[in-house]
């Protein structure tokens, strides 16, 4: 249905007043055709049709962003998953000069992040997947821009644990290769289950394999909006909050399509989906834990934060879906610690712990995002942090995810600032019981019965 002009009206009041935002406007671009089987020529033939497909992408962003009012935080790429379009012609050191050109031509382009250095391998790997997942560490130690994913897990398939296993040396390599910086490249990896194909969020994101050769996908985003909905219903009782989440989601949704169509018929690619998703800031009020608070909770992780975040998640995505056909990606309420303020505080008071944030992450959007753990941390206990949230996602068939950070030199009580959207994180316990010798059993856990529905 058109978009009236109340509507744009009462958008950038939201923007003004509610620091409402479109988190990212990503390209995403099918790299299908690009391998050779010869290092130079793919990465000419990679290079060549990112320049051709991105060309009018920071241009037209800036111009609706300046016709509309509406601020656009980052513009991005994802690509196909790079261990899908090379396949098995090429060797560790050849991934890492893919990525190398991918960050060249991402800062060519003058984007923010690109995003695709990615494996799937919830049934097993490749040997292509092996020498991709092994050279993570050195791509993202390499590269400014480079986001990677790997999904180890889903519903139908299972669990692989042997690269739920080889993530977690993954996790810990990356931060000693970029101990310089305080682990940063981890701020770029997240290990998934059941990830979704047209996630536009980095560093999770990537182009499906059954996207078509570009599309526009669009993240929205807008806990001040929510969070100032909510504080005007301070003694409202559940239902009528619920009906005042959804229909401030609502609104967010048509300002997201809005500019997502916009986009995409300038550049002339299709527009694919709006992901309405919480994505908080450091900024005081841009925060998900505000919003439980205003609930009524004294800080983010007591006792009933659980429950406030499933009526949010779920009203979230109930306003989005009457707002617009095409909502994808991890529609929901992130929590990422490090980048919400509401968060940051609540572990350095003590109410929010790594074990509350796991039972949180049953019924948000997504899972353990931007944790920052002991620099000690052995790569098992990683392993079987990645297990437990993998098991979360299959088990109740929805994406879950980690993106932790065990900071090379730090201990708990410390704290680690990466600055802009990726906050300070505070230095988060981790149980001091062993998972080495369940994490060492390696194979796959077989798909539950959930995923037996044919």
């Amino acid at each position: 249905m058109p978009f009236e002009f109340e509507e744009i009206l009462e958008t950038l009041h939201m923007t003004e007043v509610e620091h409402l935002d479109v988190r990212t406007v990503t390209l995403g671009i099918s790299l299908r055709g690009c391998s050779t089987g010869e290092i130079e020529s793919t990465c000419r033939k990679i290079r060549e049709k990112i320049l051709r497909k991105s060309e009018r992408l920071i241009p037209t962003v800036d111009s609706i962003k300046s016709q509309f009012g509406i601020p656009i935080a980052n513009k991005r790429i994802s690509i196909t998953p790079l261990a899908i379009v090379e396949g098995e012609g090429f060797s560790r050191d050849d991934f890492v000069k893919i990525a190398v050109t991918l960050d060249q031509v991402a800062a060519e382009v003058g984007v923010d992040f690109l995003a695709g250095y990615s494996a799937l391998v919830q049934k097993g790997c490749t040997v292509g997947d092996d020498n991709l997942i092994a050279s993570i560490p050195d791509a993202l130690a390499a590269t400014k821009r480079i986001c990677s994913s790997v999904n180890v897990a889903t519903t139908k398939a299972g669990i692989n644990m042997d690269a739920v296993r080889q993530m977690g040396q993954v996790h810990v390599d990356t931060a000693q290769k970029t101990a310089a910086e305080d682990g940063i490249g981890c701020a770029k990896l997240v290990t998934f289950a059941n990830v979704p194909e047209d996630n536009p969020f980095v560093a999770g994101a990537f182009h499906g394999v059954s996207e078509p050769d570009s599309v526009i996908n669009v993240g929205i985003s807008g806990p001040g909006v929510v969070l100032h909905a909510v504080e005007r219903f301070k003694d409202a009782d559940f239902g009528t909050l619920a009906e005042v989440i959804k229909r401030t989601a609502f609104k967010v949704t048509r300002m997201g399509e809005m500019v997502g169509r916009k986009v995409s018929k300038e550049i002339g690619v299709e527009f694919g989906i709006v992901d309405l998703s919480l994505a908080p800031t450091p900024a005081e009020r841009d925060s998900v834990a505000r919003i439980l608070e205003a609930m009524g909770l004294e800080r983010c992780g007591t006792h009933g934060t659980t429950a406030a975040l499933a009526l949010l998640n779920d009203n979230v995505k109930k306003g989005g879906m009457m707002a617009s056909s095409y909502i994808g990606g991890m529609s929901g309420a992130f929590i990422p610690v490090s980048e919400d303020a509401g968060m940051i505080e609540a572990v350095k008071v003590g109410a929010l712990s790594l074990e509350k944030l796991e039972a949180m992450t049953s019924v948000c959007s997504v899972g353990l995002d931007m944790v920052a753990v002991p620099g000690d941390t052995p790569p098992e206990t990683i392993s079987a942090i990645i297990a437990d949230e993998a098991a979360i996602g299959v088990i109740n068939n929805k994406t879950t995810s980690v993106r932790i950070i065990p900071v090379p030199g730090k201990k708990v009580g410390d704290s680690v600032s990466y600055g802009g959207l990726l906050g300070e994180a505070p230095i988060m316990d981790v149980s001091k019981f062993s998972s080495s010798a369940f994490i060492r059993r390696g194979g796959r856990m077989p798909a539950p019965t959930q995923g037996i529905t044919n």
